[in-house]
């Protein structure tokens, strides 16, 4: 909802009071609606949900105590704890505002009141609960997906076991992991295994993708600003570092970052402090943070492309994934897992694989790893009609693996490719020349990084 039309609710006995609000908020926009009485108060909460109240602390003639205000303060934050309200007291009550203040209100204003000092306060209160529902989204959000995620990762390689043992050794700590491997190694699924063994469990895992965020805009995405920041911020947003906060932050493709965004993540992993655009007050966070990359870092370390203090800062434990022919005991226990998640999406039963498909899955080298086998599986499944998985499901290239024989003919029309086609080729081949680099990558290929992943999308390319 736009802060700009948030519902606020007058509650004032007295009507030229609730009259001059009225014509003030409706004049910025704001949807007004009107109590005089404590009942009416409570009850237009209940039903109506407004988005914040200002309140009167007193309703009876001849009485300024505020006994009546406080009590009504509580009521409403019974009902509803994240419900800002500002008190509304007469002028000099100091003591009566800090009474409220302390029972739950948001903040005070005093009458008479300051136009543009109302407003501000009115438009903070709101904007702090934005940010307030964003967080707890993501808590929301956090706890479904450990409701429903799998309670291990499917390690049975010596290899696997071995990584997973250093996971677990360092997942209560608080030091920086940076996972490095192939892509389509399962890092995000280590990630989310790492936090799920964390002591930070309970709260939000935020993921970023951080090679696809545009420059002008990683500030905005990652520290959030303030509305009328910039020309486009309409509305206030909350950034990464602040949805994570208490939680862990995990930066997928730190590789592709590039050095001016550097500077600016360092400074924040370093102080842990941080402004939101178009802010001067700076708020402090405590998040963990997890890195994941496909790229050589140390070289790229060397050649200057990122930077030495932000490696050491994010390397405090490195730990290698293995691409999947190298634990090639897991090969038919992964293949396993994706046939039963495919049976059960697309609601067919196959009784398991050939015992030539299994020969075929464990001599395939998997360039595309994990992912690649996941993707295998799954249109097996779409296109296999018999009882089991046979080799011709898989459709795996090259006939040593195990792929189908193609005829002289249609290996004929194959190579003849369309421009689409070569220019699909010429972005995976430039992505696999640099080692997954998108940003050395696209200025190889003579186009700037959000256009190479614009391609990338168009042409279904898995991010490095």
């Amino acid at each position: 909802m736009p802060i700009s039309s948030a519902i606020i609710l007058i509650a004032d006995d007295q009507r030229d009071v609730r009259e001059a609000l009225r014509l003030l908020l409706t004049s910025k926009g704001y949807v007004v609606m009107q109590a005089d009485n404590p009942a009416a108060v409570l009850d237009t909460v209940k039903q109506s949900a407004p988005n914040l109240v200002l309140l009167d602390m007193n309703y009876r003639r001849d009485t300024t105590s505020g006994q009546e205000g406080l009590e009504l303060l509580q009521q409403i934050k019974q009902h509803d704890p994240y419900l800002p309200v500002i008190a509304m007291t007469a002028w000099g009550s100091v003591d009566l505002a800090m009474q409220a203040v302390h029972q739950g209100a948001s903040d005070f204003i005093e009458k008479p009141w300051d136009n543009n000092r109302l407003i501000s306060i009115i438009n903070v209160q709101l904007e702090r609960v934005h940010e307030a529902q964003s967080k707890r989204r993501y808590q929301t959000i956090a706890r479904l997906q450990r409701s429903h995620a799998s309670t291990s990762v499917i390690a049975h390689s010596a290899v696997m076991q071995q990584l997973l043992t250093t996971l677990q050794q360092v997942a209560p700590s608080q030091a920086s992991i940076m996972l490095r491997g192939e892509n389509g190694t399962g890092k995000n699924l280590l990630a989310e295994q790492l936090h799920a063994w964390s002591g930070r469990a309970d709260e939000p895992l935020v993921a970023v993708n951080m090679g696809s965020i545009p420059e002008g805009l990683f500030e905005s995405e990652m520290f959030g600003h303030v509305k009328g920041a910039f020309t486009d911020a309409r509305e206030a947003r909350t950034g990464r570092f602040e949805l994570a906060d208490a939680g862990t932050l995990f930066l997928d493709e730190v590789g592709n970052l590039p050095l001016p965004q550097q500077a600016k993540l360092l400074r924040v992993l370093e102080s842990g402090s941080f402004e939101k655009v178009g802010a001067s007050k700076t708020q402090t966070v405590d998040v963990r943070i997890i890195t994941a990359s496909n790229a050589d870092l140390p070289a790229l370390v060397e050649s200057g492309a990122f930077r030495r203090d932000l490696y050491f800062r994010l390397n405090t434990v490195e730990v290698v994934v293995p691409p999947l022919r190298e634990r090639q005991q897991d090969i038919p226990l992964l293949a396993g897992h994706f046939l039963e998640q495919q049976q059960s999406r697309y609601h067919k039963s196959f009784a398991g694989f050939a015992a030539t498909t299994e020969k075929a899955l464990l001599g395939y080298h998997w360039p595309g790893n994990v992912r690649e086998l996941s993707h295998v599986i799954e249109r097996a499944v779409l296109l296999g009609q018999n009882e089991v998985i046979q080799v011709s499901d898989l459709n795996l290239p090259g006939d040593a693996d195990g792929g189908q024989q193609r005829s002289a003919a249609v290996a004929d029309q194959d190579k003849i490719l369309s421009l689409e086609a070569v220019e699909k080729q010429q972005i995976e081949q430039a992505l696999q020349h640099f080692n997954g680099n998108v940003i050395a990558a696209a200025k190889a290929l003579g186009v700037s990084r959000s256009a190479l992943y614009r391609r990338m999308e168009k042409f279904n390319i898995e991010s490095p």
